[in-house]
């Protein structure tokens, strides 16, 4: 499922919000601020080796409606904090984790769970940075060969995946 909405970015803070959601996280009128039309995710991702995961972008009206809850969820943002069991990697919006050691291992928590019958599911804010590259990183520990896992992402999952030139890089740094 893939859903539009706005969001309103502002440069100077580095921030966003969901226009017809949340209340602005600046109200600085000298700011610069820019309304994007942006689609959400709540979309089945099969990976390469024929297992499956849900990729997923946070809805501020109501985060967590799902018709089947996952049995384990993996996030990249703090907003969310799902009834179901989850994990949360520290990971800033539009960078990398300064290590990737985390990541790796909680991908690799995350293939052995959905190994083991699982639902699960992997989200940031948006569900293409963060989500985008942790979903490359997914192909790449399933088999994919990493100088393609981008691509592979954007064919598969959403061409807006991964935001930043650095996010793609990382997934180099994820390949076993």
């Amino acid at each position: 499922m893939v859903e539009i909405r706005v969001v309103v970015a502002c440069a100077e803070c580095r921030t966003h919000w969901d226009a017809t959601a949340e209340e602005p996280r600046c109200n600085d009128v000298e700011h610069h601020h820019r309304r994007f039309e942006v689609h959400r995710h709540l979309s089945s991702v099969p990976l390469p080796d024929g297992t499956s995961v849900t990729a997923a972008s946070f809805n501020p009206l109501d985060p967590y409606a799902r018709v089947a809850r996952p049995d384990y969820g993996l996030y990249f943002d703090r907003r969310w904090q799902p009834p179901w069991p989850h994990g949360y990697v520290d990971w800033p919006d539009f960078g990398v984790p300064a290590d990737p050691a985390p990541v790796l291992t909680a991908l690799r928590d995350l293939l052995e769970r959905v190994g083991g019958g699982q639902r699960v599911e992997v989200g940031c804010l948006g569900g293409h940075g963060r989500t985008g590259t942790a979903l490359a990183g997914l192909a790449v520990l399933t088999g994919h060969p990493v100088e393609d896992a981008v691509a592979w992402v954007r064919a598969h999952y959403c061409a807006d995946a991964m935001e930043t030139a650095e996010q793609e890089t990382f997934v180099a740094t994820l390949a076993p």
